[in-house]
């Protein structure tokens, strides 16, 4: 069977998806412009200990903070101290990242004494997900990001140290393609950002985060028909969705509390379904764990959180103005004679102004600047295109 890792690249933006053949195992999202921050490597100073948490808050570079739990290192530290941590879990609902101060020889060198700093950057997803299929063959579709692995830029005088983008355990194993995704890969990866999944057989999932947990929803529709035997059918079409169940959990990175309503059975009979949901959920690398069934017949998992989820990823004024500037990237390959202009909110003007890396990554593509238009007028995360002198 064919293994392999697709880069699509696009401004601002790289999409990593792991397929074997046709089946898509693995998927992330790289924003280099707004980096989630897991595995960065920092030298912090302890601004609160805070004993009735068990731990203690930490600043980071760039006025940001982070919490050291007592278990990964803040028992005994004291306010103001230097300490070295890395990022073991990003940000999210408006709490900082959840660190660790337990480091390797090697990574504690660097730390020495000094304000908060960003000491290293960690692995982004091409290489955390190159090093986990160690085997993979890895297509990239941007000359400019491929020349970059290779020789990554060295950081300018006064900055922060940076690791090199991707290690040269997988960088001859990565080869230049005019796409790497298809249109049919392509329409899956959409689907991963729509709540509802219709299966062949007629049942569906539907996949709704809350800010508290996930509620997963199995539908039988169309899968259970007639009045003989539906209990049988409930059971196989169950049994049926499992595999699919804990793919769709690891390809949008659901995390946190996951409950499941299963389709047509009493609670009781729900239950006989916890080795084989075990069993489906046992090869996602974040180790998700069942708990058993509740009361009401609810599968209950729960998946550590490390990365932002795809929903969150796919939400808001940043996302909405990358995707727009893929498809100018992506109209450009058409025809590179056209550079339109983009209107957009305001939010999604500042979100795109305030990310390094996206707007001069496709000037760099079409020869010239991007022409934008602020338009209050338009909900907060919408855009057009419009031609360049209309």
């Amino acid at each position: 069977m064919s293994l392999c890792l697709r880069v699509a690249c696009s401004p601002g933006e790289r999409r990593v998806a792991v397929l074997r053949d046709d089946t898509l195992l693995d998927y992330a999202i790289d924003r280099p412009g707004a980096p989630d921050g897991v595995g960065d490597l920092h030298r912090g100073r302890i601004a609160a200990v805070l004993p009735a948490m068990a731990g203690a808050f930490v600043s980071l570079d760039g006025d940001a903070q982070g919490f050291l739990p007592d278990s990964e290192g803040a028992r005994g530290r004291t306010q103001g101290e230097a300490i070295g941590v890395r990022i073991t879990r990003a940000a999210q609902g408006g709490k900082g990242p959840r660190l660790t101060a337990r480091l390797d020889a090697a990574d504690d060198a660097l730390v020495g004494s000094g304000p908060p700093a960003l000491l290293r950057r960690g692995p982004d997803a091409l290489a955390r997900l190159a090093a986990r299929y160690p085997g993979a063959g890895i297509l990239v579709d941007d000359p400019a990001y491929l020349a970059a692995l290779r020789h990554p830029p060295l950081p300018a005088t006064g900055e922060s140290v940076a690791a090199p983008v991707a290690p040269a355990a997988f960088l001859d194993r990565c080869r230049l393609v005019p796409r790497a995704f298809d249109s049919a890969l392509e329409a899956e990866l959409e689907a991963l950002g729509e709540p509802d999944l219709v299966l062949p057989s007629g049942a569906r999932l539907s996949i709704h985060p809350t800010p508290a947990l996930v509620a997963i929803d199995v539908d039988a529709g169309a899968a259970v028909g007639g009045r003989a035997g539906k209990t049988a059918q409930h059971v196989a079409l169950n049994r049926d969705v499992l595999p699919v169940l804990a793919a769709q959990i690891r390809l949008r990175n659901l995390s946190g509390a996951i409950l499941v309503d299963l389709a047509g059975l009493p609670a009781k009979r729900r239950a006989g379904f916890g080795a084989a949901l075990a069993e489906a959920l046992a090869a996602d690398p974040l180790h998700p764990r069942l708990l058993g069934f509740t009361a009401l017949g609810l599968a209950e998992i729960v998946r550590p959180r490390v990365h932002p989820p795809l929903h969150e990823m796919l939400a808001g004024p940043h996302a909405a103005g990358l995707a727009a500037l893929r498809r100018i990237a992506s109209d450009l390959n058409a025809d590179p004679r056209r550079l339109p202009v983009l209107r957009a909110a305001p939010a999604v003007m500042a979100a795109l102004q305030q990310d390094p890396v996206a707007l001069p990554d496709l000037a760099r593509r079409a020869g010239r600047a991007l022409m934008l238009r602020s338009d209050p007028s338009l909900p907060a995360t919408a855009w057009t295109l419009e031609a360049e002198h209309g």
